[in-house]
């Protein structure tokens, strides 16, 4: 117990605690090892939470824009909806214009050209609404590649504590080598995040 609550161990966090307290009969050759790798883990440990505080981010993110594009959408629908309504009265007085007597032809007439000045701005409206919801369809599509690399680099700096683990217990110089290599390709996957590619 630590500070009146619990405290629960990770599947290494023992074997770093007995290796920094110089366990392991206090091989000399060891220490330098163990040292290393403990530093090495909590560095790696600490990388790995932020990436995977940024793959939750931009997951969040992706949520949020595609439900923006939705909306934006939706409104374009309504719009478009609009749009034909107004259509449908311009046929009427066009049909009413046409069947009219000449005096009457002129009040038509009007109602017509008023319905098609309205149609246009109404579809100046939802074509605009349209690329609204296209560009954040991209941005969320965008966050979700973003997310996917993130979740990437955070598995890869997973795996490379996991090798540190068994570096420790082990005491093999190539598995340390491993968690080094498998750990810089988690960083070069979390390069590729922050550049979005």
């Amino acid at each position: 117990m630590s500070g009146g609550g619990f405290h629960v161990h990770g599947p290494h966090d023992h074997e770093l605690e007995h290796a920094a307290q110089g366990g392991h009969g206090g091989h000399e050759s060891g220490g330098g090892m163990i040292a290393q790798i403990a530093v090495i883990t909590a560095i790696i440990a600490t990388i790995g939470a932020i990436f995977a505080y940024m793959g939750g981010a931009t997951q969040a993110n992706a949520g949020l824009y595609k439900n923006n594009a939705a909306i934006k959408k939706t409104e374009a629908s309504n719009q478009w909806n609009y749009f034909q309504a107004k259509s449908t009265k311009q046929s009427l007085a066009e049909l009413a214009r046409d069947l009219a007597p000449e005096d009457k032809k002129a009040g038509y007439q009007a109602k017509v050209d008023r319905y098609e000045k309205e149609k246009n701005d109404i579809k100046v409206i939802a074509e605009k609404l349209e690329a609204e919801s296209v560009v954040w369809d991209q941005s969320s599509d965008a966050q979700i590649h973003q997310h996917h690399r993130w979740a990437q680099a955070t598995t890869v700096l997973q795996v490379a504590i996991a090798l540190a683990a068994i570096a420790l217990l082990t005491r093999k110089k190539w598995l340390e080598y491993g968690m080094f290599a498998v750990a810089g390709v988690g960083l070069v996957i979390g390069a590729l995040a922050v550049l979005h590619i």
